[in-house]
């Protein structure tokens, strides 16, 4: 990699098409398109672009328009390892039990490690919600329980789950956060007992445990769901609920009893457990 790169900005205005050509042709590095300018980055001298770039608009003013202009500017940018960057701004997190990290930190001996790096699909256990669900998996899940995440994302919540000894079913609408959730179980070295795309009533099963870890509007429409699959006298744990929808939510689960809110600034986690018939 070398110590500088160059970011060359174009800006016409007019004929912007005819300047994104004129680029594509002169350049084989990538462009970026930005509110009606055009942006080059190469680690190569562009002086030779810019001096098309004036002819070409010299010409097309001779020709077409004589109200054509282009202005450019270019900058020379000390290069970064972005990438090390990136990795020195996240930081391993504890929640309850568990030590969530990315796979360039070693785990720590005396908590239950996750192996989490960072992707598309949300999960990392730096958000207060999903630190918020993995306190109460701590405390509440125990070995032999049955547990289903709706909307697992990276998975997170139901890998936590399993390592206290917990039968894990994973769910969500998003087929890549559910493909992404079975890679993270495996780098965890261990497996979700049943994995699909869709919604939580595919199951066929019932839980001791339900969680969701969504948003309010969501949990609210999906409420009969989560109550159909969930055994009686077991355990909600709903997130993502912002203070001012708790609660909207609530109503649509008065019939359960609240043992525990779990309120991280302005976000509450709700723990119900369901009544025995």
């Amino acid at each position: 990699m070398n110590e500088y790169y160059y970011e060359l900005k174009i800006t016409p205005n007019k004929y912007y098409e005819l300047f994104l050509d004129l680029l594509m042709s002169l350049s084989e590095d990538a462009l970026e398109e930005l509110d009606g300018s055009i942006i080059i980055r190469s680690e190569e001298e562009l002086d030779e672009i810019i001096t098309g770039i004036e002819y070409f608009t010299k010409e097309l003013a001779t020709t077409l328009d004589n109200e054509i202009t282009c202005e450019t500017s270019l900058e020379k940018i000390e290069n970064q390892n972005w990438i090390q960057k990136y990795k020195d701004s996240i930081e391993p997190v504890v929640c309850g039990k568990f030590y969530i990290h990315p796979s360039w930190y070693e785990p720590k001996e005396d908590k239950i490690n996750i192996l989490i790096d960072p992707a598309l699909a949300f999960g990392s256990g730096h958000h207060e919600t999903t630190s918020s669900c993995l306190d109460a998996i701590s405390s509440y899940v125990k070995s032999g329980d049955t547990l289903i995440d709706v909307g697992t994302g990276s998975g997170i919540l139901a890998i936590a789950a399993t390592k206290l000894g917990a039968i894990c079913d994973i769910c969500d609408t998003d087929s890549q956060a559910t493909e992404n959730a079975v890679i993270n179980f495996t780098s965890n070295d261990v497996v979700p007992n049943n994995a699909w795309t869709g919604s939580a009533v595919i199951s066929k099963e019932k839980y001791d445990f339900v969680v969701a870890n969504i948003v309010a509007d969501v949990l609210i429409m999906i409420h009969k769901d989560l109550k159909k699959v969930l055994k009686d006298g077991g355990i909600l744990i709903l997130s993502g609920i912002l203070e001012n929808y708790e609660d909207k939510v609530l109503k649509k689960f008065e019939e359960f009893e609240v043992i525990e809110r779990i309120a991280k600034n302005e976000w509450r986690t709700l723990v119900l457990k369901g009544k025995n018939n």
